[in-house]
């Protein structure tokens, strides 16, 4: 199947080779998201739940660009510098899904661009 890309600029652009999000078939690949600024491009100041709700924001965006939304999700994978942190970006997701909640994995990761604490990748499907 043919790759279509995804763009908005109601998300940060791209920092690399790679497209917001891709639709394939019936899904759309979200990339993954970290607390940017669209407006800026700047990493936003704050706590983890700041932090993650400019992730979750700049997600719906590029979902929205897709003709979608967040309740179209099926997969979510969230990379943490700090698991401590699992309980805040936990609460604020539920603040953006709604049931039946979409599947997600949550790992520690080592590094994220710019030195994020958080970042979010998506899978959105269409019937």
């Amino acid at each position: 199947m043919p790759r279509q890309p995804i763009a908005t600029d109601n998300a940060p652009a791209a920092i690399g080779p790679y497209s917001q999000a891709v639709r394939s078939g019936n899904q759309v690949f979200l990339s993954g998201q970290i607390p940017l600024d669209p407006a800026t491009g700047q990493l936003v100041e704050g706590d983890i739940a700041t932090q993650s709700r400019r992730v979750f924001d700049n997600l719906a965006a590029v979902c929205a660009a897709a003709g979608g939304s967040l309740d179209q999700v099926v997969r979510v994978g969230i990379y943490l510098m700090d698991l401590g942190d699992f309980a805040a970006v936990n609460a604020v997701m539920a603040d953006y899904f709604t049931a039946p909640y979409p599947a997600r994995s949550t790992i520690q990761v080592s590094g994220l661009p710019r030195g994020a604490r958080v970042e979010v990748d998506a899978i959105l499907a269409f019937d």
